[in-house]
């Protein structure tokens, strides 16, 4: 006859398994208000992306997160391209500092860590202006070709002109300007070349000024990035330039071209709306004019 157990003893209990995902749940709360505070929301995906594959390799909730448990995440990345490491760094820095910052943590314990050096390659992403202007050239499409004039000629960010409406461009002289609402929420007006605002003004046809200026030929809304990135893309190859090309490549152009014609480097700051005049300064050092090396004739 089999034995019963005492009502009292309860059979060995399965070994719990969901005790990290429980202790964590106000750790989302907390990195949802993290993300919260980036208004570009490519910006929020990446962050969201790099702090969930920050959490998943920790597997533990962030008040019990060491230095240890930091250093072995950025050892784990290892053999990835600098640029990536260094933003996956980046991004855990900055969740671990705002957690400190709101007292959510009582210590910052990646303040310790230094992010790795990354390559500046910002020569590498610079085309040349008979590039621009061939790419320019040999686009077929109307709509098409006053986006990537727009993207160049304005140094506009992808962002900023999907979400441009009619009601932001304003007839000047005879040009134009654009009222552009860019990164970190802030605005801007940005000054138009008669060439820009002329294929600009030929696509409004009947459009109302809450119409998106690029619109999309499925259903008539904006376009979004990923159909600007095929827009670029596609004029790249006709053109025969580098596949890597993007559309971040004709804003680089941009800046490089103002400054090789003379343009005030503060000009060019407040036309790509870069929050420092430093960042814009990146552009001398990637192409500069004159080198020691040219002295030596060899």
């Amino acid at each position: 006859m089999p034995v019963r157990l005492p009502a009292l003893i309860e059979p060995a209990a399965e070994p719990r398994t969901d005790f990290v995902v429980r202790e964590a749940e106000p750790d989302a709360a907390f990195v949802d208000l993290w993300l919260g505070r980036q208004a570009s929301p490519h910006t929020r995906r990446n962050y969201a992306r790099q702090a969930e594959a920050f959490r998943r390799h920790v597997g533990k909730p962030l008040a019990a997160v060491t230095l240890g448990d930091v250093l072995g995440y950025i050892e784990s990345l290892d053999g990835r391209a600098s640029a990536t490491r260094a933003n996956a760094v980046a991004v855990v820095k900055s969740l671990l500092s705002f957690a400190a910052q709101t007292g959510y943590l009582p210590l910052n314990v990646g303040a310790a860590v230094k992010a790795p050096s990354v390559k500046n390659t910002l020569a590498e992403r610079i085309l040349d202006q008979g590039e621009v202007v061939r790419a320019l050239a040999l686009e077929p499409s109307p709509r098409n070709r006053a986006l990537l004039t727009l993207l160049y000629g304005a140094g506009l960010r992808i962002s900023e002109a999907c979400g441009l409406r009619w009601r932001d461009l304003v007839a000047r002289d005879a040009a134009g300007q654009a009222t552009v609402y860019g990164k970190g929420g802030k605005t801007r007006v940005v000054l138009l070349s008669a060439k820009t605002w002329a294929l600009l003004d030929a696509l409004r046809g009947a459009a109302g000024p809450d119409d998106p200026v690029f619109r999309s030929r499925k259903g008539g809304g904006p376009l979004d990035a990923s159909a600007v990135h095929r827009v670029v893309k596609a004029a790249a190859v006709r053109a025969g330039l580098s596949p890597e090309v993007s559309a971040h490549w004709l804003r680089h152009a941009h800046a490089s071209h103002a400054l090789d014609r003379g343009a005030p480097v503060h000009l060019v700051q407040a036309t790509l709306g870069h929050a420092s005049v430093a960042t814009t300064g990146r552009y001398l050092h990637a192409r500069p004019s004159d080198s020691s090396a040219r002295y030596l004739g060899v």
